[in-house]
């Protein structure tokens, strides 16, 4: 049994995702308690597991100590303990929570507690195997959402063969990123692949079969129309997981809030990731939890450092079907895109575009004042350093600099 002063020394993390395992790849001696039965993973490369170009090992991430399989029900913040579903109590001198999210589950007709049988998030490993065993070439699959996510998961359920259908209640898809253009050209290079997609589409509720195990048959869409489905996968973005923090009484908004030290307020528990909230902001991506990670490990090291928000880079690779005989013929190639900041320009911005339809390149930026205020880049990804390193630092633009010249890369398009 650990003595008291051993505990006040004592990292505890929960959560065994992207920021816990970094945390405990920065931190040593750091308690990880993880939920998954799985060893650390990258969550970015789930759509390639299930798109069978990697296997599950390929996507783990560096080796971390970790109670793997383990919940912690709850956190008595008095006692500076943890108590765990297996019975064991922990103690901390720091805690840090890494809960992360869970998919949103919309409220649609047919869709209960328990999921139908067909029915999928994409969320975690279990997830994406799950699906990849049940995506059999020609089985009939539905995505609802347009997202990032809902994009990827339909791209990697094509390239196994199978008929997708992937339906969006906005206009157009990716709308937190793409401007409309983009948008467009995603949705054709989509279509190549055998992707029918729907905008503008309000799914309304299931069709299952009906008694004890009920599985899904159809998705049923506002104007009365069915989409067949023996699969259908749910990409309707992520809410964080706060039931512990609530639990504990820790100041919780749409996230756990968080300092610039990623302290709650409990001066002893810690958040990153997909579950904290900082300036009113809850990030839900990866690249934010490893920064957020890598600012808590200085801080728990007893140096100083801050956190002071993340300007993240999407991107979004579409790679070529070849290695899926039965999507539609003659997509060839690779398509890659890139967003950051705002690429909605308000009155008063300036927006470069550059369009080169035979080569299926796309560049636009936005420049609010002096500075670079968002953009996207399809296609052609050469110019995206520079942009994202410019946009990142948040630096003013040379006032002799050619607005052309952020799109160009040595000398050309």
């Amino acid at each position: 049994m650990r003595t008291q002063s051993e505990n006040a020394a004592r990292v505890v993390v929960i959560g065994a995702g992207m920021a816990g395992a970094r945390l405990a790849a920065r931190v040593p001696g750091v308690t990880v308690v993880g939920e998954e039965p799985h060893a650390p993973y990258n969550r970015v490369l789930l759509a390639e597991v299930l798109a069978g170009r990697y296997e599950p090992d390929v996507i783990a991430l560096p080796p971390a100590e970790v109670r793997r399989g383990v919940r912690v029900v709850r956190i008595d913040r008095a006692e500076r303990q943890v108590l765990c579903d297996d019975g064991s109590v922990i103690g901390y001198g720091r805690l840090v929570l890494a809960t992360g999210s869970n998919p949103v589950l919309p409220p649609l007709r047919g869709l209960g507690h328990t999921l139908p049988d067909g029915v999928h998030p994409f969320r975690t490993l279990d997830d994406c195997l799950a699906l990849r065993a049940a995506a059999r070439p020609g089985v009939r699959a539905v995505v609802i959402g347009g997202g990032l996510l809902g994009v990827s998961a339909a791209r990697a359920l094509a390239e196994c063969g199978a008929q997708v259908v992937l339906a969006q209640q906005g206009e157009h898809l990716m709308e937190r990123q793409l401007d409309a253009e983009a948008a467009g050209m995603l949705r054709r290079h989509l279509e190549t692949l055998g992707v029918e997609v729907h905008t503008e589409c309000r799914v309304r509720g299931l069709r299952c079969t009906d008694g004890d195990t009920p599985a899904v048959r159809a998705v049923e869409l506002a104007d009365g129309y069915e989409l067949e489905a023996e699969i259908t996968v749910l990409a309707c973005g992520v809410r964080p997981r706060t039931g512990l923090a609530q639990a504990a009484g820790l100041d919780v908004r749409k996230g756990v809030v968080v300092d610039d030290e990623l302290r709650t307020s409990d001066p002893y528990i810690h958040a990153v990731g997909d579950c904290a909230e900082h300036d009113g902001k809850v990030y839900g991506l990866a690249g934010a939890a490893l920064e957020q990670a890598d600012v808590l490990a200085e801080v728990l090291a007893g140096r100083p450092a801050r956190y002071g928000g993340t300007r993240a880079l999407t991107r979004l690779t579409l790679r070529s079907p070849s290695a899926a005989p039965a999507v539609a013929a003659g997509a060839t190639g690779s398509l890659d895109l890139a967003a950051f900041g705002d690429s909605r320009p308000m009155p008063g911005d300036d927006v470069i575009r550059l369009a080169d339809a035979t080569r299926g390149a796309y560049r636009t930026v936005v420049v609010r004042g002096d500075r670079l205020a968002g953009g996207v880049l399809f296609g052609d990804l050469a110019a995206v350093g520079t942009l994202a390193r410019t946009w990142q630092d948040d630096d003013p633009l040379p006032a002799d600099m050619s607005l052309l010249h952020l799109l160009t890369n040595d000398g050309g398009f």
